[in-house]
């Protein structure tokens, strides 16, 4: 099996059988993003932990094309009960691959079954779909963060 068809059969296995997905409570921060382009949705909670350094949930209810609906299954998946450090580094890279246009390879060590996503970079056009959810989380945290200052 080579590598394009392991990838397609990651994507459809995450758009068909999303990871936590369905809006769970208690939450820290409730986001909604929409790609204005094609017209993908995501609302995203996140819980992380008590003293804030650990992703404790991420739940979401997700609108859009196969690309992005498993893009939030598979950044749920990798994020849930990660350090928040680890996270970051997570998403830079993440973030570098896709605006790379093919140009960097992900790292399967690094971003998991997103990996599969990677391929997107090649298609401006599909970058925004796969990195939705990614900035939403990113919006998330600095919500949550936001709300515990107060």
């Amino acid at each position: 099996m080579n590598l394009n068809t392991l990838y397609s059969e990651l994507i459809f296995e995450h758009d068909k059988h999303p990871k936590h997905a369905g809006l769970r409570e208690p939450f820290d921060a409730d986001v909604h993003h929409v790609n204005p382009v094609c017209g993908d949705e995501v609302q995203l909670r996140l819980k992380l932990s008590e003293d804030g350094s650990t992703v404790e949930d991420i739940s979401y209810d997700a609108v859009g094309c196969a690309m992005s609906r498993a893009s939030v299954s598979m950044m749920s998946d990798l994020f849930i009960g990660e350090p928040i450090s680890e996270v970051e580094a997570m998403i830079a890279h993440f973030d570098e691959v896709l605006h790379s246009r093919g140009k960097i390879e992900a790292d399967e060590e690094i971003v998991g079954d997103a990996v599969a996503l990677a391929g997107a970079a090649k298609f401006p056009n599909r970058v925004k779909c796969v990195l939705m959810s990614w900035k939403a989380f990113q919006a998330a945290y600095a919500e949550a963060l936001l709300f515990r200052e107060k």
